[in-house]
């Protein structure tokens, strides 16, 4: 029997995260599929292949449709987007707090927040004081989530996520497995979702 959970592979500076991340659980949740989120690092990725930055603004062009086409996407999904004003911005505090509890009941709420504070609201998401409303939003106390972040077995975690994405052949962000399926961007979670049910 085929597995009915899904995999979210994503990055908090990924811009077509944030309208994958606010809308997968009603997607997932109308076909009965589980999700499992993983957080990973897009940085080591792309210097793996080659690229000392984002893509969107190594090559200026490919970055203007991008911003554009956020904006049609946002409005089209009735999300609100704010341009960063630095992109992109660092998420590894989050990242790391996203692995270490990913299977926590609160996790999705506190990855659509951060999410929502970069790409609704400009926040420097890499600041622990903009982490811990985004945790207060999730329902926890910040402080003991915050200080476990910076441990050394937490770091590695997440280390060992990201070279766990490079293995498996992720290159982008949203990246989702159903199964062994791939399937990268935003425009094909539904096709991800309509694998695991076929």
């Amino acid at each position: 029997m085929k597995s009915r959970t899904i995999e979210f592979w994503f990055d908090f500076a990924s811009t077509y995260c944030y309208p994958a991340a606010m809308r997968i659980e009603a997607v997932a949740a109308r076909q009965n599929i589980e999700i499992s989120w993983h957080a990973f690092l897009l940085g080591p990725i792309f210097n793996h292949q080659g690229w000392d930055d984002s893509p969107f603004n190594i090559y200026p062009a490919k970055g203007a449709y991008m911003w554009r086409d956020m904006e049609r996407l946002c409005g089209d999904l009735h999300l609100p987007f704010q341009r960063p004003s630095t992109f992109p911005r660092n998420g590894l505090m989050a990242a790391r707090i996203a692995c270490r509890h990913a299977s926590a009941d609160w996790l999705p709420e506190f990855v659509r927040a951060v999410y929502h504070a970069n790409f609704a609201r400009d926040r420097d998401i890499s600041t622990p004081n903009v982490i811990a409303d985004c945790l207060h939003t999730a329902g926890q106390s910040s402080d003991a989530i915050l200080s476990e972040a910076s441990q050394p077995s937490v770091k590695e975690a997440l280390r060992k996520e990201t070279e766990q994405a490079i293995q498996r052949g992720v290159f982008g962000a949203p990246f989702f497995f159903a199964g062994d399926e791939p399937f990268w961007g935003n425009d094909r979670l539904e096709r991800a979702i309509t694998a695991l049910g076929a």
